[in-house]
C-alpha cells in the first residue's frame, strides 16, 4: 500500500507538463544520440549539464536519466542500418541484426529490439520500484569505514571488469583520487595543489571534466576516423515482427531481461557486459546455433533487452548507496550533487518526489520511447547521412559555451580543453576513462569517509576489519585484485578486449 502511495505521489510530479516536456526531450536526445556513432550517453549527459543548471532538480533528473535509457533504445538503429554501433552497448546487435537487414529484414530487427527494450525497461522500473527501498533500509547501517570500503570496491570492481589493462586502470584510478584531492581541506580549512589559482579553491569542476573527457576528446580521436555510413536501405518496411519472430525472441528478451538487470547493479560497463552474456547464452541453448551470425532475430532480442534492464539497474547503486556503477552513471551523480542532492540510504525517504517521480518518468518513458522510435526511423535514417565535418565543430561550439556559461571562467575552458587532450592521450595509449572519473567523482568522499572514521577510532586502521561489512568489502576487493593476476582469468580479459576493440564502455 505504501507503495501505491508513493506511486502516486510521483506520478503528480511527473505527470507536471514541465516534467513530460523534459521526460519527452531527454529520451528523444538520447534516442539521437545512440543512432549517431561517436557520441554516447556519457558524452551528451556531459555536455547537457551546464543546460541543467537553470532547470529545476527533478526535471533534471528526468531528462539526464532519459537521455541514459534512450541511448539504450537508438543505438539498435544504427548497428542495423550501417553495421556501426551507435554506442558501445550495441556491438553485438550488429552481427545479426545488420545481417536481418541485408536481407532485406531491418524492419522486424528494428521493431523486435524495440519492443525488447520496452520489455526490458519496463521490468527494470519494477525492480528498481521493489528493491531500491530495502537496500536503502539496510545501508542505513553503514558508517564512515563502511562507505569507505564500499566505495574501494566499486573502484576495483570498475577496474576488474573493464575490458582494459590491470595496470593501467590501476594507474588510471590512483591518478582520478589524486585530482580529487585538489582544493580546499574540509577538515583543515587548507588549500591543497591549488597554486595559487582561485577557482581550484573548491577543487576540480566537474563539468570541464568530463566535457573535456568525453566531448573535446571525443572530437579529437573521431576526426582520425573515417566512418563509412553505407545505408543498407533507406525505406524501412514490416516494423512489426509476425509470430514466428515473436516465437523466437520471447524466451530471449525474458532471459535477457533478468539477466541484464541483475548484471547492472554491479560496477563495471554493465550493458556492455550483458549484452555479450545474453548473446553467448543464447547461442548456447539455442536448437541451431549455427544461425547466429547469419541474421538470427534472437541475436537481436535477448542482448537489446539485456542492455536496456543493465541500465535501469544501475540506478540502484546510485539511489540507495550514492555509489555510480559506471561512467554515465557518475556523471548522473554529479548531476545531483550540483543540484544539491546527495544519494544515498537517506536519498528515498529525504527526497521521496524525486525518487518515485524518476521511476515513474521512467516507466512513461519507455512508452515514448516505443511509440518514437518505429514512425521515427525515417528521420533517423536521414540523420545518418549528417557529414561528420559539420557535426563535430558544433559539438566543440557547445562545450565551450557550455562550460564558459558557468563562471564565465577562463580557467574552466583551460582546465576543459586540458582534460579534452588528456582523455585523447587516454583513449591512443588504451588507457580507460572509466576509472578516471568515478574516481574523481568518489576520491573526496573516499578521503572525507577514511579521515572520519580514523578520527573516530584514534587513528586505528583495524577498524576497516573488525566491522562485519567493511570487513566483506576489503576482502572482495583484495579477492578481485589478486584473481586477476590469474592466467586464466588474463586470458579471458584480453580476449573481451579483442572483442570490444575501441569501443568505449
Amino acid at each position: 500500500m505504501d507503495i501505491a502511495n508513493y506511486l502516486i505521489q510521483g506520478a503528480q510530479v511527473a505527470l507536471q507538463p514541465m516534467n513530460l516536456l523534459f521526460c519527452f526531450m531527454g529520451v528523444l536526445m538520447g534516442t539521437l544520440v545512440g543512432v549517431l556513432p561517436g557520441l554516447g550517453p556519457t558524452a551528451a549527459i556531459a555536455l547537457l549539464l551546464p543546460v541543467s543548471f537553470h532547470i529545476p532538480p527533478v526535471s533534471t533528473i528526468i531528462m539526464l536519466a532519459g537521455i541514459y535509457y534512450g541511448a539504450m533504445y537508438g543505438g539498435s538503429t544504427t548497428s542495423i542500418l550501417v553495421n556501426i554501433p551507435g554506442e558501445a552497448a550495441s556491438v553485438i546487435t550488429c552481427l545479426d541484426g545488420h545481417q536481418m537487414a541485408k536481407k532485406g529484414r531491418a524492419g522486424p530487427a528494428l521493431g523486435i529490439a524495440a519492443f525488447g527494450s520496452f520489455i526490458a525497461g519496463t521490468f527494470g522500473v519494477i525492480g528498481i520500484m521493489f528493491i531500491a527501498p530495502p537496500m536503502a533500509k539496510f545501508a542505513l547501517a553503514f558508517g564512515p569505514p563502511e562507505y569507505f570500503s564500499l566505495m574501494l570496491m566499486g573502484i576495483v570492481i570498475i577496474i576488474y571488469m573493464s575490458s582494459g589493462s590491470i595496470l593501467k586502470d590501476l594507474i588510471t584510478a590512483v591518478f582520478g583520487v589524486l585530482l580529487g584531492t585538489i582544493g580546499m581541506d574540509t577538515i583543515s580549512g587548507t588549500q591543497r595543489l591549488t597554486f595559487g589559482v582561485l577557482e581550484l579553491a573548491d577543487g576540480i569542476g566537474f563539468i570541464p571534466a568530463v566535457m573535456g573527457l568525453f566531448g573535446i576528446s571525443e572530437i579529437l580521436v573521431n576526426v582520425e576516423r573515417i566512418l563509412a555510413t553505407t545505408l543498407v536501405t533507406e525505406k524501412v518496411k514490416n516494423l512489426l515482427p509476425n509470430l514466428q519472430d515473436w516465437k523466437e525472441s520471447f524466451w530471449p528478451i525474458i532471459r535477457g531481461t533478468v539477466m541484464g538487470f541483475i548484471i547492472g547493479v554491479l560496477p563495471g560497463p554493465a550493458p556492455v557486459i550483458s549484452t555479450y552474456a545474453s548473446y553467448a547464452t543464447e547461442k548456447k541453448l539455442s536448437k541451431t546455433p549455427e544461425k547466429f551470425g547469419t541474421g538470427h532475430i534472437a541475436g537481436v532480442a535477448g542482448p537489446e533487452a539485456a542492455n536496456n534492464a543493465a541500465s535501469s539497474g544501475a540506478m540502484i547503486p546510485l539511489f540507495t548507496l550514492g555509489i555510480p556503477a559506471n561512467s554515465v552513471i557518475a556523471v548522473l551523480l554529479g548531476a545531483f550533487m550540483i543540484h544539491g542532492l546527495q544519494p544515498g540510504p537517506t536519498f528515498i525517504a529525504k527526497y521521496p518526489d524525486v525518487f518515485w517521480a524518476t521511476i515513474v518518468s521512467m516507466y512513461l518513458g519507455n512508452i515514448m520511447l516505443l511509440v518514437l522510435n518505429l514512425p521515427l526511423i525515417p528521420l533517423w535514417v536521414k540523420v545518418l547521412k549528417v557529414p561528420y565535418p559539420i557535426l563535430f565543430p558544433l559539438i566543440l561550439i557547445f562545450c565551450l559555451i557550455g562550460v564558459y556559461s558557468l563562471n564565465f571562467s577562463q580557467v574552466e575552458i583551460g582546465l576543459m580543453i586540458g582534460f579534452g587532450v588528456l582523455g585523447y592521450l587516454m583513449r591512443k595509449a588504451r588507457f580507460e576513462m572509466a576509472p578516471l572519473i568515478l574516481a574523481l567523482v568518489l576520491g573526496p568522499m573516499m578521503e572525507n569517509n577514511l579521515r572520519l572514521a580514523l578520527l573516530v577510532s584514534q587513528g586505528d586502521a583495524s577498524v576497516f576489519v573488525t566491522r562485519p561489512i567493511s570487513a566483506i568489502f576489503i576482502i572482495v576487493s583484495t579477492l578481485l585484485i589478486a584473481s586477476s593476476m590469474v592466467p586464466g582469468i588474463q586470458k579471458r580479459r584480453a580476449q573481451m578486449k579483442e572483442k570490444l576493440g575501441d569501443e568505449e564502455v
